[in-house]
């Protein structure tokens, strides 16, 4: 048989209900005078711990990824287009090699073998986490100058340094003849001035009108040599001072250093660029014999073969 279900009286179940309201208010008020500013606190404590530990491991990571290794390639920084394979591995060559221990000592180290470079100067050298940097101001070659004793000769720039010898068929060098070597100064030392600082000028000047006029066919690369070997008519008062040889075997009379035009009456330099870029872009340049120069514009002036007209110098 089922079992009938229990019965409770009305008074029983308010007296239920009485009690049980009691036991939460008993729990509430318990809660509420739990010691919350402890409890806060202690949670704070356990987080800023748990946030120092994770910032801990992350600053070790950072510090690993930080430490110098134990070697680092050397870098050259602001290196000139026209410096080609060869000059670059001849500087690293000087340097000690292309790989490094990073440390500060190895940078005075590197800087103090490449003082001994006459490409270079106003060297700069410094140690990163994971290089040698090397920053410097190359020196580019304006003319060579052969020397019997020593062959195939020297570089100098236009700051008048001499600089060693190496290939560099890539830049329009020409050759300085006929010039004084009484002093040939050591690589990395300057030249007096005088007649280097005559075909330096012109030469610097020639490129300087190249890059402006002619970009992509330099009249430069036509010019084999800067002849100097009358240099203020120190030879023959009455010659020209300055000759240009063209690689055709032609003749172009420049005549007195740049500057010094108007003392022996001739045009002017401006004059003598016009002219001689004038009749490089007509054409027929690689034909002629002799070009002269001198001439001022207010006279006629034609390149010619057998007569050097405008008078001696």
């Amino acid at each position: 048989m089922a079992r009938k279900a229990q019965r409770f009286s009305l008074k029983e179940r308010i007296s239920s209900w009485k009690s049980n309201r009691r036991a939460r208010e008993k729990r509430l008020n318990a809660i509420r005078n739990w010691p919350w500013v402890s409890i806060v606190k202690v949670v704070a404590v356990i987080c800023f711990l748990a946030a120092s530990g994770a910032f801990l491991r992350f600053a070790e990571g950072y510090v690993k990824a930080a430490v110098p290794l134990d070697d680092g390639r050397l870098m050259l920084v602001g290196v000139p287009e026209w410096a080609n394979w060869e000059l670059k591995n001849c500087v690293a060559e000087i340097a000690g090699g292309t790989r490094f221990s990073v440390t500060d000592e190895t940078a005075e180290d590197v800087a103090g073998n490449l003082a001994s470079m006459s490409w270079l100067t106003d060297i700069n050298v410094r140690a990163t986490h994971d290089s040698i940097l090397v920053k410097a101001r190359w020196r580019k070659p304006v003319v060579m100058i052969e020397l019997r004793e020593t062959p195939p000769g020297i570089y100098v720039d236009q700051d008048l340094v001499v600089m060693k010898h190496m290939p560099m068929p890539h830049l329009p060098i020409v050759e300085a003849k006929g010039v004084s070597l009484n002093i040939v100064p050591p690589p990395g030392q300057t030249f007096d001035e005088g007649d280097v600082r005559a075909a330096v000028n012109l030469a610097v000047l020639l490129n300087q009108t190249d890059a402006e006029f002619v970009p992509k066919t330099p009249l430069l690369e036509q010019i084999a040599s800067i002849d100097v070997s009358n240099y203020r008519g120190r030879k023959k008062a009455g010659m020209e001072h300055i000759v240009l040889n063209t690689k055709g075997k032609a003749q172009i009379i420049w005549g007195a250093e740049i500057g010094e035009y108007a003392k022996y009456l001739e045009a002017s330099d401006e004059e003598k660029i016009a002219s001689l870029y004038g009749y490089y872009k007509s054409g027929s340049f690689a034909e002629a014999k002799y070009i002269n120069l001198r001439i001022p514009q207010d006279k006629i002036h034609q390149p010619i073969d057998k007569y050097r007209g405008g008078g001696t110098r």
